[in-house]
C-alpha cells in the first residue's frame, strides 16, 4: 500500500492556543491558554486597574452628531456656549506627582560620646505601597480630602485575624532559622498566648516586647511583679540560658493550654472586691467623683492593660464609666476612640454628655459633622463601616471601639453592620462592647476573640443599683384606686398571693359594672377610650399624691400615646415656679425655627401639654420637640411621659415609676406579648440612682388581669440571646470583590452564624487522623483480594439501605402492628450479634415504645430484621419466671418450663433454617406502598445479589484484611466530613452568595472573573437599595427630571410606611415613577431567576411613593405646615425620611461623579439644597 504524504502548512502564531493577558501597568504578563476561533487577530488583553481607558468616539462622527443632527448645540445668538471652555493653563497637565523615594538618610553617633561622625543612605522597604494596592498600615496616607471617609477605591486595613504569611516572609524566616546553629530549641520560646515559635533573633532589637508578651500569671498582682526582669545580654549564649529558665517557670500553663484548645472569652469573677485596684493604678486616666462598683473597676484594670471588653449590665448600672474612662485612656496616650450607637438621637446625647466631660469629642452622623479631628468621635455604626470599607485614615489612630446597646445586633434589619464591623476591625484596634445583660454574653465574646484571635474579658452584672418592684393596678373603682398589687419583690420573688388579689378586685369590679348597666362583654385587651381616660387620670393623680413621679408609660402605638396625652385635659401637675421654667426652656429652644414653623399645630398643642407636666415622644414627633420633651423630663419638669418602646432604647433618662399600658406589642406581623428582654429594658428606666431607694413598675389591667404564666415567663424569663442577623448584601460582596485580598468567604466564615464552626478542634483533629492514616498498614489488594474495596462500599450501602428500609418500616402502622408479642425477630445490637429472639411483651407508650424479648445469644445468623416467623406460647410465664429468677434466692435455679420450651422452638427453626430465615417483606408482606420503600427493596435485592459474585470472600485471609480495610475506612469518612466541615463548601450561605454573583453578573456589575465594573463601582457608593439605584442612574431615569422632581422620585428610597391618601403629582413624575417599578420588576424578576427566594412582588412592594407629593412641594419651598397638611403622615416621620433622603441625593451625587455625569451630579446638589431648609434640617439642641 502506498502511504499518501499530506503536506501540511507549518504551524505559524496564529495556530497556537495562547495569548498574553497585559497585568495592569505593571509590566507583567500572564500566559492564556484558551483556544480561539479561526481567522480572528488576536485581541490586546489588558487588566488596567479601573477598567480600560474611555474610547473617544471618531471626531467626525461627533462632530455630526452634535452640530448637524442637534440644531439646539448652536444656538444662533449665543455663540459662546457652542464652544468648549478649554483649560486656562494647559502646563497644568504637564505636571504629575513626586515618585516615593527608595532612600533615606541615616545619622552615625559615636556611641559613647553621641558626636554626630556621618550620615548613610539606607534603604526603605514599602515604598510603593498606597491605599490603592495595599491593606498594609505601612502604606502612604492618602491625600486629606479622604483622610476621614476614606475613598471608595481604597483597600480597607487588613482586617485581624485574616492574616496568611506570603512566601517571602516563609522564605525569610526558613533562612534565619538556618543560619543559627547552636543547640536546638535555645533560640526560640514559647509564647502561651500565641502558640506560636518567636524567633528571638527577630526581637534582640526590642526585648521590651517579650516581656509584654507574657501572659498575666493570676488575678490581683500588680504589672510590675508581673514581668520577669530579663537584663538586656551581648552574647546570644548567656540569652539562651536566661530564656531557658524562663520557659521553665512558664510550662505549667503552657501545658494546661496545650491539653485543650484556647477559650477565648474569659468570664472575669466580680463577686470578690477589688482591693489592690488604687494600688494597681495609682494615677488612673480618668477619676471619678464617687466610688466604683467591682465591674467598673473590673473594666478599667482590663482597659489598663489594653484588652477588649464585654460588660453587660442592666440600664443606669453605670457602664458608660468603662466609655469614659476608654476615651480619657485614648486622649491620655494621644490615640483616638470611636463611639458608636445604634441610633442617631443617642449619637447626639452622647456627644452632648461626652463634650461637657472631655471638650475634644467630634460628631459623624449622616447629615451632620461637627469637629472631625478629634481624639473621640461619636458616630453611627453604619459610618464606621463605610470608613472601615473605604480605608479611611482615621482607622490608623484608632486605639478603642467602643460599641453601646450591642443586644442591637439581633435587629433584623441592621444586626449585620454589627458583625461586618466586628470583622473588619484591624488588629491593633481593641474593642469594648457594652450591653444590657443577655444569657449568651460568653458564647459572643468566644466568636469576636476567635475572630480577632485576642481574649475578650466578659464583665457581667444582674446587679441593679436601684431594685425593682412590680405591681399590678386594676382600675378606678372607689376601693382599688388607690390600690397597687405587688406582684415581684425587689429581691425577685415572685407573689401569687398579691395576683389572686388583683384577680379578685377585677372580678369585683366587673360583676358591679355588669350590674349598674347591664351584662356587656368585657373583651380580653380592648377597652373605650373613656375608660382608658378614666384609669390614667384617678393613677396619676394617685402617683402625684405619693411623689411617684416622674412617670413613663410605655404605650405600644403612637396614635393611643397621643390620645392618652391629649385626654388628660384636667390634669395638671406642674407648680407656678415650674410653669415659667418650661415656658422660658421653650421659648428659647424654639428660637432657633422660623417664625411659621413655631406654630405648627404639633408644637402648639405640645406647649399645653408640656406646662401641664405632660409630655409625649414616639417617632411622629417633631425631633426638636423630642428633644426639649427629653431635655425637660431629664430636669424632672416632665411629670408624666407617654413613650414608644423606642424611648428606652439608648436614651438614658430614668424615671421613679413606669407604667405599661399594656404587655401586647404588633411586631410588624402580628400581636404579641412583651419578649422577658424587652420588659426588663423598659422597666430597667425606673428608679433614678442616688435619688430612689427602690424603681416602681406598674402593669395596667385595664380589660382583665393578665393570664399568670403570661406575666411569670416575662418578668423573670430569660433576656433574648444575642443570635446573629449575619445576610449577605450587595455592597457588602461588592465592596470585598474590589479587594483581592479579601474574599467573600472568609466574611461568611467568620459571621457570628458560622460560629458552630470550631475550626480550631477540627483542624488538630484533621492532622491526628491524617497521622493515624499514614501509620496504618498498607491494604493488600492483590490476586483475590482485589475487589475488597469494593466489597466494602457494597456492604456499607446495604447496611444504610437495610436501616433506612427497617426506619421505614418501624415508623408504619403494618410494621408496629407486626411487631405484636409472638414475632420471632433477629436482634443486633451492642450486645448482640444477629441473635434469634421472641418478643414477649410491647409497652403501651406510642412515643418510647419498649419490646421485651427473649433471646438466644450463641447462634451467629445473617443480618435480617424481623422475619416471617411466628409461634403460640404464653409470655406471662416466662417474664414472671425470668422477674423470679433475678432475686438472689432463686438466682441458680434452672429456666422454667415455658422458657425451656421458647428456646426449643427457636433452636428447631434456627436448625431448619441454615440458610437464615425468611424476612418479612416490607412490600408484600407489610403493604408498604411508598416509593422510597419499594426503590429500598428492589436496591436491596440488588446489593444482596452482588455479594455472591466477589472473589475477595474466598481468600483465607478475608477476615483480616477486612478488618484492615474497615478501620481504614472509618478514618477516611471522618477525615473527609472534617475537611468538608473546614472548607468554604458547608457554609450555611454560600448557595445565596453564588446566586448573588449570577444576579451581578447580569447586570453586569462584575464580570465572569469577579472583577468590578464600573456600575459595580458605582454600588459600593450606595449603602441601600444599591441594584436599583444604579440601574436607574444608568437608564438616565433621572435625567429628564427636575431637581425636586428627582427628590420626590428618591423619597421612595427611604419612606418605608403605607398611606391612604393618593398624592396627586406632575405626568413628569409618574412617568419616573413607572420607571422605577419597572426596573425594580425587572431587578427582582431577574432575582427569582438566579434562585433568590424574595418574590419580584415583594421586592417592588418595598417601594412605597406615599411620600413623593411632600417632597416634591417640600423642595419647592411650600412651608411645613402646609406639607403636613397633604398627608396622614406624623411630622417626625416626614422629617426623618426627607433627612435619609439628603442622604441618599448626596450618594447619587458621588455615584454621578464616578460616572463622570456633570449635569446630573450638580442637579442632586440643587436639589439637596433645596429640601436642607427651616425646621427639618434645623440643628440639633443636643450639639449647639
Amino acid at each position: 500500500k502506498q502511504q499518501q504524504r499530506l503536506s501540511l502548512p507549518r504551524l505559524g502564531a496564529d495556530d497556537l492556543p495562547l495569548s498574553l493577558l497585559e497585568m495592569g501597568c505593571s509590566g507583567r504578563f500572564e500566559l492564556i491558554t484558551h483556544p480561539l476561533p479561526k481567522n480572528r487577530p488576536l485581541p490586546p488583553h489588558s487588566t488596567l486597574p479601573h477598567g480600560l481607558p474611555p474610547t473617544c468616539l471618531d471626531l467626525k462622527t461627533e462632530v455630526e452628531k452634535r452640530f448637524l443632527r442637534d440644531p439646539a448645540w448652536l444656538p444662533v445668538h449665543d455663540v459662546d456656549d457652542a464652544f468648549h471652555k478649554f483649560l486656562k493653563e494647559v502646563e497644568s497637565l504637564l505636571h504629575c506627582s513626586l515618585s516615593p523615594l527608595h532612600s533615606g538618610l541615616s545619622v552615625v553617633r559615636d556611641p559613647t560620646t553621641g558626636l554626630l561622625l556621618d550620615f548613610t543612605e539606607v534603604l526603605l522597604e514599602d515604598t510603593a505601597l498606597s491605599a490603592k494596592n495595599s491593606l498594609s498600615l505601612q502604606r502612604q496616607p492618602g491625600p486629606p480630602s479622604e483622610s476621614l471617609r476614606g475613598s471608595n477605591t481604597n483597600y480597607p486595613f487588613l482586617p485581624a485575624g485574616m492574616e496568611e504569611l506570603t512566601l517571602e516572609q516563609i522564605k525569610k524566616k526558613s533562612e534565619l532559622e538556618e543560619d543559627i546553629d547552636f543547640e536546638k530549641g535555645w533560640w526560640s520560646v514559647w509564647f502561651c498566648h500565641t502558640k506560636s515559635e518567636v524567633n528571638l533573633l527577630s526581637l534582640l532589637s526590642t526585648f521590651d516586647d517579650v516581656i509584654d508578651a507574657l501572659p498575666e500569671e493570676k488575678e490581683g498582682v500588680s504589672p510590675k511583679e508581673e514581668t520577669v526582669k530579663l537584663p538586656r545580654t551581648n552574647s546570644l549564649e548567656e540569652l539562651g540560658i536566661k530564656v531557658l529558665l524562663l520557659s521553665e517557670q512558664k510550662k505549667k500553663p503552657q501545658q494546661e493550654d496545650k491539653g485543650d484548645h484556647k477559650k477565648w472569652a474569659v468570664p472575669v469573677d466580680i463577686t470578690s472586691p477589688c482591693d489592690d485596684f488604687y494600688k494597681r493604678i495609682p494615677d488612673p486616666a480618668f477619676k471619678y467623683p464617687f466610688e466604683l462598683d467591682v465591674f467598673q473597676k473590673q473594666a478599667i484594670l482590663r482597659l489598663e492593660a489594653h484588652d477588649s471588653v464585654f460588660v453587660a449590665a442592666h440600664t443606669s448600672a453605670g457602664k458608660t464609666v468603662v466609655a469614659e474612662y476608654a476615651i480619657a485612656l485614648s486622649q491620655k496616650h494621644m490615640t483616638r476612640t470611636i463611639y458608636t450607637s445604634p441610633i442617631k438621637a443617642l449619637s447626639n446625647q452622647k456627644f452632648r454628655d461626652f463634650k461637657t466631660t472631655f471638650g475634644d469629642v467630634g460628631l459623624l452622623t449622616g447629615d451632620v459633622q461637627l469637629s472631625p479631628e478629634s481624639s473621640c468621635l461619636i458616630m453611627t455604626t453604619e459610618i464606621l463601616r463605610s470608613m472601615l470599607y473605604n480605608g479611611s485614615e482615621v482607622i490608623r489612630d484608632l486605639e478603642w471601639v467602643i460599641f453601646d446597646e450591642v443586644h442591637y445586633i439581633n435587629d433584623a434589619e441592621r444586626g449585620v453592620v454589627w458583625e461586618e464591623v466586628l470583622i473588619m476591625l484591624p488588629e491593633h484596634v481593641s474593642i469594648i462592647l457594652l450591653s444590657a445583660t443577655v444569657p449568651n454574653a460568653v458564647e459572643f465574646s468566644e466568636w469576636i476573640g476567635r475572630i480577632k484571635k485576642r481574649p475578650i474579658y466578659v464583665i457581667s452584672t444582674v446587679k441593679r443599683p436601684v431594685p425593682l418592684e412590680h405591681y399590678l393596678y386594676t382600675g378606678n373603682s372607689t376601693k382599688t384606686q388607690k390600690e397597687l398589687f405587688l406582684l415581684l419583690e425587689s429581691t425577685g420573688n415572685f407573689l401569687t398571693k398579691g395576683y389572686y388579689a388583683a384577680v379578685e378586685a377585677k372580678k369585683e369590679r366587673t360583676s358591679k359594672h355588669a350590674q349598674s348597666f347591664g351584662t356587656k362583654n368585657v373583651s380580653q385587651h380592648n377597652t373605650t377610650a373613656s375608660q382608658d381616660r378614666a384609669v390614667w387620670q384617678t393613677l396619676l393623680n394617685y402617683l402625684s399624691q405619693r411623689q411617684q413621679t416622674p412617670v413613663v408609660a410605655f404605650t405600644f402605638s403612637r396614635t393611643r400615646c397621643d390620645e392618652n396625652a391629649r385626654s388628660l385635659t384636667s390634669l395638671d401637675l406642674t407648680s407656678s415656679i415650674e410653669k415659667s421654667e418650661i415656658h422660658s426652656f421653650l421659648q428659647k429652644s424654639l428660637t432657633r425655627l422660623r417664625g411659621g414653623d413655631r406654630q405648627l399645630p404639633q408644637i402648639l398643642s405640645m406647649r399645653d401639654l408640656l406646662k401641664r407636666g405632660i409630655g409625649v415622644h414616639h417617632s411622629g414627633i417633631l425631633p426638636i420637640l423630642k428633644e426639649i420633651i427629653e431635655m425637660l423630663f431629664s430636669r424632672g419638669l416632665v411629670k408624666v411621659l407617654f413613650a414608644t418602646e423606642t424611648f428606652a432604647m439608648g436614651v438614658n433618662m430614668p424615671a421613679r415609676t413606669v407604667v405599661f399600658d399594656s404587655i401586647r406589642k404588633h411586631d410588624g406581623t402580628g400581636f404579641r406579648n412583651l419578649l422577658p428582654g424587652e420588659y426588663i429594658q423598659m422597666a430597667g428606666r425606673a428608679g433614678r440612682r442616688g435619688l430612689d431607694a427602690t424603681g416602681t413598675v406598674i402593669i395596667l389591667c385595664k380589660a382583665g388581669v393578665h393570664d399568670m404564666g403570661e406575666l411569670h415567663a416575662m418578668m423573670l424569663g430569660k433576656p433574648t440571646v444575642l443570635q446573629s442577623q449575619f445576610r449577605l448584601t450587595y455592597t457588602m460582596i461588592l465592596n470585598l470583590l474590589r479587594v483581592e485580598a479579601l474574599r467573600v468567604t472568609d466574611m461568611m466564615r467568620r459571621s457570628f452564624s458560622e460560629n458552630h464552626r470550631d475550626t480550631q478542634a477540627h483542624e488538630k483533629r484533621i492532622s491526628e487522623l491524617r497521622n493515624t492514616l499514614s501509620s496504618l498498614r498498607p491494604l493488600d489488594t492483590e490476586g483475590q483480594l482485589s475487589d475488597i474495596l469494593s466489597y466494602y462500599h457494597t456492604i456499607t450501602e446495604l447496611r444504610i439501605t437495610t436501616e433506612t428500609l427497617q426506619r421505614a418500616v418501624l415508623e408504619s402502622v403494618n410494621g408496629l402492628k407486626a411487631l405484636s408479642v409472638g414475632r420471632v425477630v433477629i436482634v443486633n445490637n451492642g450486645q448482640h450479634h444477629n441473635a434469634l429472639g421472641v418478643i414477649l411483651q410491647v409497652s403501651n407508650d406510642a412515643v418510647n415504645r419498649m419490646f421485651t424479648t427473649l433471646i438466644i445469644c450463641e447462634k451467629a445468623f445473617h443480618p435480617i430484621y424481623s422475619t416471617s416467623l411466628f409461634f403460640c406460647f404464653i409470655p406471662e410465664r416466662i417474664i414472671d419466671n425470668y422477674n423470679k429468677r433475678q432475686q438472689p434466692r432463686f438466682r441458680l435455679d434452672p429456666p422454667g418450663q415455658a422458657i425451656s420450651t421458647a428456646t426449643q422452638e427457636l433452636l428447631r427453626l434456627a436448625e431448619a433454617n441454615p440458610n437464615g430465615i425468611t424476612t418479612l417483606d416490607p412490600v408484600n408482606d407489610l403493604h408498604l406502598k411508598g416509593v422510597d420503600v419499594v426503590e429500598g427493596v428492589m436496591r436491596h435485592r440488588v446489593l444482596q445479589d452482588c455479594l455472591k459474585d466477589f472473589h475477595c470472600i474466598h481468600s483465607p485471609t478475608f477476615t483480616e484484611q477486612f478488618a484492615r480495610v474497615q478501620e481504614r475506612m472509618c478514618v477516611q469518612e471522618e477525615l473527609d466530613k472534617l475537611l468538608f466541615l473546614v472548607s468554604d463548601q458547608s457554609l450555611t450561605l454560600l448557595h445565596e452568595y453564588h446566586q448573588r454573583i449570577k444576579v451581578l453578573e447580569a447586570l453586569q456589575y462584575v464580570d465572569s472573573t469577579g472583577a468590578v465594573q464600573l456600575k459595580g463601582r458605582v454600588a459600593c457608593q450606595i449603602s441601600s437599595h444599591e441594584l436599583l439605584l444604579t440601574e436607574l442612574l444608568f437608564e438616565n431615569t433621572l435625567s429628564p427630571l427636575a431637581p425636586e422632581e428627582s427628590a420626590a422620585l428618591l423619597s421612595c428610597l427611604v419612606f418605608t410606611q403605607n398611606t391612604q391618601i393618593d398624592p396627586h403629582i406632575t405626568s413628569t413624575l409618574q412617568e419616573g415613577i413607572n420607571q422605577v417599578l419597572n426596573v425594580a420588576q425587572r431587578i427582582g424578576e431577574l432575582q427569582r431567576d438566579c434562585g433568590i427566594a424574595q418574590t419580584a412582588e415583594d421586592f417592588v412592594a418595598q417601594f412605597k411613593f406615599g411620600l413623593t407629593e411632600v417632597v416634591y412641594c417640600w423642595a419647592r419651598g411650600m412651608p411645613f405646615a402646609e406639607i403636613a397638611q397633604l398627608t396622614d403622615v406624623q411630622e417626625g416621620t416626614i422629617i426623618r425620611c426627607i433627612q435619609r433622603l439628603d442622604e441618599v441625593l448626596k450618594e447619587v451625587r458621588q455615584a454621578a461623579r464616578i460616572v463622570g455625569d456633570s449635569v446630573l451630579g450638580s442637579k442632586m446638589e440643587r436639589a439637596s439644597l433645596a429640601i436642607r431648609r427651616d425646621i427639618v434640617f434645623t440643628a440639633s439642641l443636643y450639639t449647639h
